[in-house]
């Protein structure tokens, strides 16, 4: 169980109170009265035999209505967020969600934190678990993960549940979860053809196609796309494929099967000096030339979702997954990795009345099981030579939960939750790697509150653990390859925020401070980029994070019922994370996240379906780059500019410019212990381009 907040000694820090939280959430909780049988408001489980419905993939309303039961800061985020922009990335998609920090590399790769999860991971992904539909795994066992395999055409909407918010996917990573949604051929009919173009030689095709017909329903979508990219080195070839079946024949039974497909070569450029990021960013790292550095990846994903409404009150869904994955990974040496990926998921929900008192009851198990061929050899100009590491590493990690809404009266209720994580990391080591394992074993308990306060607006808080178990890479010294003893990084988190939606206004605003102990951090980095991971003491991760939207004016020409608007976006995220009385770096802030980042955006909407407005991303201070903080970025601002068409007919546009002034600036890093003033750590953002789309559904 993680620890609990003790003093310590040392200069004092700032730091979000903790005691306010604690007394806030005593306050809502004195007060109380039966709920009788007749008023009790029980949550959904219901059936609905439309043909736009489907029992295994939620509607976006339905997944909003399961957000505004989490006691923490979650959030929905829909297709219209991104469909009329050049969207190839998870920084396209969540952009606007506050709390998530995502930035670009190269290709579609994003460095991609919440609430400072991953600091130390200076490629591919830890710290946040991803999911297709709820479903299909997107990490690997042992919790890695990659975002080439993310198509945002895809998906219908997404669900990002930040921290310990994702107890009902078995999620208990720091970050949280993110579940990507795909349609069903029953929300989706229709034929639908989409191309967009622009600047770096980029295109993009795809089409998708969805239907039903009584009992059975299909949906099917495809995307190719090419880019030379805007930095040397670092254009990519990719072909995704996703789609799903189902079979309704009652109102209360219906299973789906799932399957993803990807094939992806794209090259990398690499990090470079500060100099050179800011003044000549297309540059690429001349080890990535001279080694082309590549990241290729072919991968296939199939799964089964079955939900039975057994009754009035109960609702079982089973699962099971499977995947193939094969990473072609030219770096400092060449990886040649095959993942296969097994596992399942049981999950049971109940409603009903306890002592006259409405009550939602979720519990279930997921497990995943990984083994991955790990073949590494030396690069002879990015070309295979002798063999350097060969091993069979073996990944389990299985999570029963459950999560309990206890409706004191029918606007406010109390959750209680607790997950148990026991998980496996082996390796069978057969050239030059060592054969060990490591066991891990977690309980990570949860309560807090939700309370209605009508007329949409919500206030919430928790007090919440989160577990995270090292990957192979953090486990992996590649100096002397051995499997390290580490422990498993815990945070307890302490939470208090609001969300709300009418009409012409939405918020959601959290406050959070997370205790973490044995963090998973970079300790030092190899010429080639490679950290060495250990755990540290105790760090704290605080802030605030605040999404707003609304519309500023109305009838600025169009009058009526249906009037123009002037639609205000803004999202800011204040990230304090630092070091507790570290025995060598002291109260130092941690590395790799800006403290300050703004989206704002000013769009006009016309009721023909016409729309155009600025935005601006803006970091206002640099940020550390290594622990000792002695080396750190430069500020930014970036202004942006979109316009298009899009009346919710058969036929769409859009135009989107980007970096307007043509801006030179670092958009993300990686992480070291100490930087010296020409360490290769940082990644230039894109300059100015322009792109264009049309989409139209038949």
């Amino acid at each position: 169980m993680p620890h609990s907040s003790r003093a310590r000694s040392g200069a004092p820090r700032r730091r979000l109170s903790s005691t306010l939280l604690l007394s806030s959430t005593a306050l809502f909780v004195v007060f109380s009265s039966p709920v009788a049988a007749q008023d009790a408001t029980l949550p959904e489980v219901q059936v609905d035999g439309g043909a736009g419905s489907s029992l295994t993939v939620a509607s976006e309303a339905q997944a909003r209505a399961a957000i505004e039961r989490t006691p923490g800061g979650a959030e929905v985020v829909s297709e219209q967020a991104w469909q009329d922009t050049r969207a190839t990335t998870v920084k396209d998609m969540l952009d606007f969600v506050p709390g998530v920090f995502a930035q670009t590399k190269w290709g579609e790769d994003t460095r991609l934190s919440i609430r400072g999860s991953g600091i130390a991971r200076n490629a591919h992904l830890r710290g946040i678990q991803l999911f297709q539909d709820g479903v299909i795994p997107l990490n690997t066992a042992d919790g890695s993960g990659d975002f080439q395999e993310i198509d945002p055409t895809a998906y219908k909407y997404v669900e990002v549940f930040k921290g310990a918010n994702g107890y009902q996917l078995g999620a208990n990573a720091l970050g949280g979860a993110i579940n990507f949604v795909t349609p069903t051929g029953r929300d989706a009919p229709g034929v639908t053809v989409r191309m967009d173009a622009g600047s770096w030689d980029f295109f993009r095709l795809q089409s998708s196609a969805g239907g039903y017909q009584g009992a059975f329903d299909a949906f099917v979508t495809a995307s190719a796309l090419t880019a030379q990219g805007f930095r040397q080195h670092s254009a990519g070839d990719s072909i995704r494929a996703s789609g799903n079946i189902g079979w309704r024949p009652t109102e209360a039974f219906e299973t789906r099967f799932f399957f993803n497909a990807n094939d992806i070569e794209q090259q990398i450029p690499g990090a470079v000096t500060k100099t050179a990021a800011l003044t000549d960013p297309q540059a690429a790292n001349p080890t990535n030339l001279k080694l082309d550095y590549q990241r290729n990846i072919q991968s296939v994903r199939l799964a089964n979702k079955t939900t039975w409404v057994m009754s009035d009150n109960t609702k079982l869904e089973l699962g099971l997954f499977g995947s193939d994955k094969d990473l072609n990974h030219p770096i400092f040496q060449i990886l040649n990795y095959d993942y296969l990926t097994f596992g399942g998921f049981a999950r049971v929900v109940d409603e009903r009345l306890i002592g006259g008192y409405a009550n939602r009851l979720t519990a279930g198990v997921t497990t995943a099981i990984g083994s991955t061929d790990a073949q590494r050899y030396a690069s002879i100009g990015g070309n295979e030579g002798a063999l350097t590491f060969f091993a069979d590493e073996d990944a389990t990690t299985t999570t029963f939960y459950a999560e309990d809404n206890f409706y004191l009266t029918k606007d406010f209720s109390l959750v209680g939750a607790f997950q148990y994580l026991t998980a496996t990391r082996d390796r069978e080591g057969f050239y030059k790697a060592a054969t060990g394992s490591q066991d891990y074993n977690l309980f990570l308990p949860k309560g807090g509150f939700v309370w209605d306060l009508g007329g949409g607006a919500q206030l919430y808080g928790n007090i919440s653990n989160s577990g995270e178990v090292p990957t192979f890479s953090e486990l992996t010294n590649f100096a002397s390859i051995i499997l390290s003893n580490l422990k498993a990084q815990t945070a307890t988190t302490y939470e208090l925020g609001s969300r709300g939606r009418t009409e012409d206004f939405s918020w959601d605003v959290s406050l959070y401070r997370s205790n973490v102990q044995n963090e998973l951090q970079c300790n030092a980095t190899t010429v080639s980029g490679v950290c060495t991971v250990v755990n540290l003491g105790y760090t704290v991760h605080q802030g605030v994070e605040a999404g707003f939207g609304g519309t500023l004016w109305k009838g600025l020409w169009e009058k009526g019922p249906a009037p123009d608007k002037l639609w205000f976006n803004f999202a800011y995220t204040y990230s304090d994370f630092f070091f507790d009385n570290d025995p060598v770096w002291g109260n130092n802030q941690l590395p790799g996240i800006p403290p300050h980042y703004f989206r704002v955006e000013l769009l006009y909407k016309h009721p023909s379906g016409f729309y155009a407005g600025p935005n601006v991303e803006w970091v206002p201070v640099p940020y550390y780059v290594d622990n000792a903080n002695t080396l750190n970025t430069a500020a930014y601002a970036l202004l942006n500019f979109r316009l298009g068409y899009d009346n919710g007919g058969p036929f769409s546009a859009y135009i989107d410019a980007r970096n307007l002034f043509d801006t030179a600036y670092i958009a993300t890093v990686s992480v070291t212990a100490v930087a010296a003033q020409n360490s290769a750590l940082f990644e230039p953002g894109s300059g100015r381009a322009v792109y264009a789309g049309v989409r139209y559904t038949f």
